[in-house]
């Protein structure tokens, strides 16, 4: 159907980079999201005003300012702390791992809103109950809160994670050969750029349209039992 002047390996190659970088941002965010939301939920204040400062910080710089600044600025401040430890060496940073920590901090705050909603939507009566009979924090957190936790924010998760994965598109221009790069250096030789971007864009609509499959999928395992208003 489209004819990509041998391009297509170099393509799906970088297609195999975007969902790796999407799958370790996913991970990232989601133990951020976790931490960010126990901690905004605790009963200690520094934990609250430090939980608190992380989601207003992220949620207020654009994603393309704060990859350029974990990129570029975090690497001019590695270099310049090295040399007072007796490292002299220059220290390059791994475009991988500065597109994967970005995306997963910037999401990281949004995950903690999606989880700190969810968990105030578990039934308080619930969670005493189960203290009353005995059981500890750890088996409260695993048997009660966690799966109704997981109920209440899938929609949000969902949400989330699609976003996430177009957002990865980002790390091309930190030099990450992700499917955008791929295709921006091979509509640059051909000098067909509607081709290659056309199937980019064809790409993320697969990967997010079987993450909308899975996701539904989820939603109603975790729903079972539930009866819908």
């Amino acid at each position: 159907m489209f004819n990509l002047h041998g391009y297509g390996p170099s393509i799906l190659q970088g297609t195999i980079v975007t969902i790796a970088i999407s799958l370790a941002s996913l991970a990232l965010a989601m133990l951020l999201g976790i931490g960010g939301a126990l901690s905004k939920l605790s009963s200690s204040k520094p934990l609250q005003i430090a939980s608190q400062t992380y989601t207003t910080i992220i949620r207020g710089i654009p994603d393309l300012v704060l990859m350029l600044l974990v990129f570029f600025g975090g690497q001019v401040f590695i270099n310049q702390v090295a040399p007072m430890v007796g490292y002299e060496e220059y220290i390059d940073i791994n475009p991988f791992i500065a597109g994967v920590s970005t995306i997963g901090f910037i999401f990281g705050a949004y995950m903690t809103e999606t989880f700190r909603g969810a968990i105030l939507a578990v039934p308080r009566g619930q969670l005493e109950a189960a203290y009353a009979y005995g059981m500890g924090r750890m088996k409260v957190f695993s048997r009660i809160l966690m799966p109704q936790m997981i109920r209440h924010a899938s929609p949000g998760f969902g949400n989330n994670w699609l976003v996430l994965v177009k957002t990865t598109a980002l790390v091309s221009i930190i030099g990450l050969d992700d499917m955008v790069r791929k295709a921006s250096l091979a509509a640059g030789a051909t000098r067909m750029p509607f081709t290659f971007y056309l199937v980019v864009a064809l790409n993320y609509l697969i990967i997010t349209s079987v993450s909308v499959y899975i996701l539904k999928w989820l939603e109603t395992r975790y729903s079972m039992g539930v009866i819908k208003a």
